[in-house]
Formats: C-alpha cells, structure tokens, sequence
C-alpha cells in the first residue's frame, strides 16, 4: 500500500501519529493508498519551516522571484501530464478534464510571474513642501490554504502562486481524498529552484485544519469547500486576528429564454451540469426555462444524456467519470428519490445508466423537471451529476428565483436579446456571470469569488484581489529638510 507524507522545509517528511487516511480509486472502488493525519504538533513544525523560510524569501528581490516562478511554471507545464493523472487516479475526472484544470491553475502562476507590475505602490512628489509620499505594498508573512478535493491542483495554485510571488511563505492542507497531487507539485517546485520551507504541505483532517487556524504565526488563510465548514473556518479564524477568504457553495442558475437557440442552450446545459460529474463549484445545477421553452430545451437535454459516455477517466473514450467516493455517490443520488417524492419528475434516472450497477463510485447523468424552490433537490447544493429544471413564465419570474436564492456564485443567461442580456448582468445577484456561456470562472488576470453565502470574507480569490489579499500596503511620508530649518511646531501637521 502506498504511503502518502507531509511535505515539510523541502522534503517529503513522514507523519508520526500514526494515524492515516484512505485514499480510493473512484473508478475501481478500491483502496489505492493510505495518507499520514498530521497532529497538531506536526502543523506546527510545517508552520514553523515557513517562518524559518520567510525572513530570506522576503528579501529576495523580485527579479529573483520572478525567476524561479517562471522556473515553476516551465517545471509544472512539462510535467503537467503526470500531474493530471494523479488528478484522474485518486479524484476520478476523466483525463482531459485533468488536463484542463492544470491548464487553468496554469494561469495562475503566469499571473504571479508578472507580479512586478502588481506590487508597484504610488509615488506623490512635494506633497506637501520638502514632503514626498508614496504607497508600498508588503507580505504578510506565513499564510495557509485549506483546499478541496473536486480541484487538488487549480486550487492550490490559485492560492499559493500569489502567496509566494508576493513575498509570503506557505502552508496547504489538501484534501485527504486526493492528496498526491499536492505532493507532486511541492516536488515540482523545489526542483524549479524554491526554496526549503517556503511551500509546506500537511495532510489531515479536523485536528489539521484547526491547528492551522489555532496557530499565531499564521497572518491569513484561504478555504474552498461546503458553506457550513467556510462560515465556521471564516469566524474561527477572524476571531483568531486573521485575514480569511472562504470560498463556499453554489446553486447556479442557467436562465434560458424562449428566444435562445435551444440546441446551443441545451448543449451547454449538458456539458456545464455533467462535466467532472458535477463536481464543481460552477457547475450548472438549475435550469431555468422560462416561458414555453421548457418542453423543448427539457427533450433537448434528456436526448443528450444516453451519449454520454461513462467510464474511467484514464480511458480515452470516457467523457465523465466517477464521483470521489460512495458514500457521496450515495448522497448525490438520494436527490433523485426525494425529488420524485416531493414532487418532481424525474427526466432520467443516472442510477439506470449501466456503469451505475459496476463497482467503482459511478452515477450516470440525471435529470429532474418541473422542480420548486421548497424541494431538497432545489435548496441543497448536490454536487453532482444531477440537473434540475425550474419553469418560470417571465424573465422577471427568474431573476427573482436567482435573487432569492442564498448562494450567489454564478449565473448565466441564454438570449439572442443583447438588451435582455446586458439588463441581466446589472440585476442578477451572483459574483460571476455568463453571457452565453454557462461556467464564467474568470481568467487568471480577474478574481474569481461569488456573492452572498458563496463568499465569506472581503477578497475574491487570484488575480488582483488575490495580490491585494496577501500582502498589506504600507504609506510613507518622507522629508529630508536643510537642518537649519528643523524647529518644534505642536500644530496639526497640514498640507502647506
């Protein structure tokens, strides 16, 4: 049985509690390796490699950083297909999925290499007579990220590309579901050129996760995951004195017109609900179908679902793969039987699909119509291969439905109305929006975050937001006066 490690001050460092973790094949079901639960004083020997690491990574001067980020990235695109294996071995996503998420965590670290550009303060000359004035921007210090299984290796970069580049050292808690990935980019990056301590990985559970927040060395943290756990790591580390961004859960509506080209809208639908098997924060998990095109785009997306080919994601032919382990597969597919109960129509029932009766955690696509807002099916964030239909009669009917809803990650519409469209992004409630196009996670030179119980804290993640987040600005007001001229003057200093 492979044994997963920590990843502490440049080297892979063996857990010593004793306690360790599963880690599955999800198109198999079997046990593919066991992964070491850190204790709480194994956090802290992470934390404190990156204090040791942060005084020198500090100092070293951005043409220096920049150099070895540029390294980074060179390493990680080389390896960027044994990266996405270990994605597609312990998370189940088929590989080109995999592909793409490295692709897309990719960006993050171009971004990081123009981080020049990003630190540059201002700069007020004769501000006030003799008194020039200028703007600088700082780390933090050592900063953590805690980090979900659906993306074990975007994620991570989303966070940690930033933290470094602006002169932070860094601590990830992946998932225990899928932690290979994590171990391989801490590898990756050392033999890039970073140094020892400046990029830690500790795996565990709870006792791991509240050893982060606890310790005070630790100036800020970043989480992605389900709304209960981002509110409690949020509150948890604000009363701590911590600067914390907790990316939370999702229900994103995907509002279709009658005006919209059904093939294209159903398409969409299709591949933003399914792919990755649902298992993405963005991922369209409500249609809205307003006025009389729900019969249509409803035929359109249940003709869709028998092609889509269910498999192991190592296979090249598979174009949706397992989910990450059986007890959610089990949960995801509880939705169907309580959407029926309640009231629902159940389209397709992805339990029928054949690879659902094989081993490994396989569910096939569903599909759920004539769903209400007071159905579970509606109110619960799935995350997985189930798309439900909530029929409207007017555009207003939709934009109200999105409004009311407590999360506000993402929203997309579909129209050939370019008026429709524009009023829908100033009135819809949601951080990201598409036009369409039904997954809008922004390029790495934008921030990604949603809105209401989506985002829990001030700051987006990556991109300009991310830059903001981990570093703090500092403003000087310099004088160098003739010495002739000093004398004591108890006014309140004034521009003059």
């Amino acid at each position: 049985m492979e044994r997963i490690t920590h990843y502490i001050d440049g080297k892979p460092t063996p857990g010593e509690s004793g306690l360790r973790g599963p880690v599955y094949d999800p198109a198999t079901g079997r046990q593919s390796a066991e992964v070491d639960f850190a204790t709480a004083g194994e956090v802290a020997k992470a934390i404190e490699a990156a204090r040791a690491a942060l005084p020198a990574w500090r100092a070293t001067s951005l043409a220096r950083r920049v150099e070895i980020l540029f390294r980074i990235r060179q390493v990680l695109d080389a390896h960027r297909h044994d990266i996405a294996e270990l994605i597609t071995a312990q998370h189940g996503k088929v590989l080109s999925d995999a592909m793409g998420e490295v692709a897309r965590g990719l960006e993050n670290v171009e971004f990081a290499c123009g981080i020049p550009q990003h630190l540059k303060g201002g700069f007020s000359e004769q501000a006030s007579t003799g008194i020039d004035v200028y703007s600088i921007r700082q780390p933090l210090g050592v900063v953590a990220g805690i980090t979900p299984f659906n993306f074990p290796v975007m994620v991570p970069m989303w966070m940690f590309s930033n933290a470094i580049a602006c002169g932070n050292t860094f601590v990830l808690k992946p998932s225990e579901k899928d932690p290979s990935a994590s171990m391989l980019l801490a590898d990756l990056m050392s033999e890039a050129g970073l140094p020892p301590g400046v990029f830690n990985v500790v795996h565990g559970d709870g006792v791991a996760v509240n050893a982060i927040l606890a310790h005070p060395a630790v100036q800020a943290v970043s989480f992605v995951g389900s709304t209960p756990v981002a509110k409690a790591i949020y509150e948890t580390a604000t009363r701590a004195g911590k600067r914390v961004q907790a990316l939370a859960g999702a229900k994103n509506h995907m509002v279709v017109l009658p005006d919209a080209d059904i093939e294209m809208a159903a398409d969409a639908a299709v591949s933003a609900a399914y792919g990755s098997a649902g298992e993405r924060c963005m991922a369209i998990s409500v249609v809205v179908a307003v006025g009389s095109v729900g019969d249509r785009l409803v035929a359109a997306i249940a003709d869709r679902l028998p092609k889509i080919r269910i498999g192991d994601g190592r296979d090249p032919a598979s174009e949706m793969g397992p989910l990450i382990t059986a007890e959610h597969r089990d949960r995801v597919a509880s939705y169907i039987d309580s959407g029926r109960v309640q009231g629902a129509t159940v389209v397709v029932d992805g339990r029928e699909a054949p690879r659902s009766r094989e081993s490994g955690f396989f569910l096939g696509a569903s599909l759920l119509d004539r769903v209400t807002p007071e159905m579970d099916c509606y109110r619960d964030e799935i995350f997985g291969p189930v798309l439900t239909v909530v029929r409207t009669e007017t555009y207003e009917d939709a934009v109200r439905l999105v409004e009311e809803n407590p999360w506000g990650n993402g929203a997309a519409i579909f129209t050939r109305d370019g008026g429709v469209a524009r009023r829908f992004q100033f009135e819809v409630e949601a951080g990201m929006v598409g036009i369409n196009v039904p997954i809008p996670v922004p390029v790495g030179y934008y921030s990604f975050g949603g809105w209401k119980n989506s985002l829990f804290g001030d700051a987006h993640m990556y991109g300009p937001d991310g830059v903001s987040f981990y570093t703090r600005q500092k403003v000087v007001t310099s004088r160098w006066p003739d010495p002739s001229t000093s004398a004591v003057d108890l006014g309140f200093p004034s521009m003059r």
